[in-house]
């Protein structure tokens, strides 16, 4: 299986990690080119964020129709220009999941993160529009701390990767110990294939299935396709993605999985090139 995805990945040096393919449940094919061990995920890491949400949300802890700006503390709110604080305040938290706030830079700069993520001159009256930014995953991670009256990191590893098998995962946090939400997190190729297998199989009762629907619906077009909440949308596909190759590819129609990790900082899209082999190779299997 894959010899030709596997020798083109070897003989251009892709700098990929691994490979797994998890089908019915059952890993049916598995290459490692380097040590099996734990790799930076980079933007995977939102998906990550969308499940813990997403269990908030089934225990109606979290609301993501409700402003944003409800969950945060008003010694924030109080510091935002009055004007500014009310056209901010109409934005739900949905928004940010499907980065239809335009104006943030990619990251926020700053000893709090929080201070600087609130103070960006966005604009709030526009229409939602594709704006991929980390800050709109750090402000739902703050909102949702807020919320649960708990760090996010320890709810994550509790309600998440415990029932997955996924033991103590390594968590970015800003100065003040506040989950970062948008990258930082590492996983081996099989622990990421775990989140996309929780997608393919309808929460398996780790959160609902009505939320897997909702994250995986396309909310918003983008060139590349659409995006949902804090996943990618096609037509025949979902994928969690991080920068550089990492990303797990649920394909309903062959109740699979693929999943790869990478360091590709120059030849990510010759990696995805060669996923894509992968997927015909899968989709032309009897």
């Amino acid at each position: 299986m894959f010899e030709k995805a596997i020798a083109r990945i070897k003989e251009n040096a892709l700098g990929v990690h691994g490979i797994e393919v998890t089908a019915d449940g059952r890993t049916v094919f598995s290459h490692m080119f380097d040590d099996d061990i734990r790799y930076p995920v980079y933007s995977c890491t939102k998906a990550v964020t969308a499940f813990a949400v997403g269990i908030a949300s089934d225990e109606g802890r979290f609301d993501i129709s409700r402003p944003l700006s409800s969950y945060l503390p008003e010694k924030y709110l109080l510091a935002m220009d009055e004007d500014k604080r009310r056209a901010f305040s109409a934005l739900p938290v949905r928004r940010f999941m499907t980065m239809s706030v335009k104006g943030y830079p990619f990251r926020a700069e700053g000893g709090d993160l929080l201070s600087a993520s609130l103070a960006y001159d966005i604009d709030c009256s526009a229409p939602p529009a594709y704006d991929y930014s980390n800050i709109p995953a750090y402000l739902v991670v703050v909102a949702c701390e807020y919320a649960l009256g708990e760090p996010l990191t320890g709810f994550i590893q509790r309600r998440l990767f415990d029932p997955l098998g996924i033991e103590n995962v390594p968590f970015q946090t800003d100065a003040q110990g506040r989950y970062y939400g948008a990258s930082g997190i590492y996983l081996t190729v099989h622990e990421l294939g775990r989140l996309g297998g929780l997608i393919l199989d309808g929460g398996c009762g780790i959160v609902s299935p009505w939320w897997i629907s909702e994250m995986i619906r396309t909310h918003i077009e983008i060139r590349e396709g659409g995006y949902g909440l804090f996943v990618f949308t096609k037509p025949d596909r979902v994928y969690i993605s991080g920068k550089w190759g990492q990303r797990s590819v649920i394909l309903p129609d062959r109740k699979a999985v693929l999943t790869y990790m990478s360091d590709a900082e120059d030849t990510s899209s010759e990696v995805h090139a060669a996923a894509e082999e992968m997927i015909k190779e899968l989709r032309d299997e009897v």
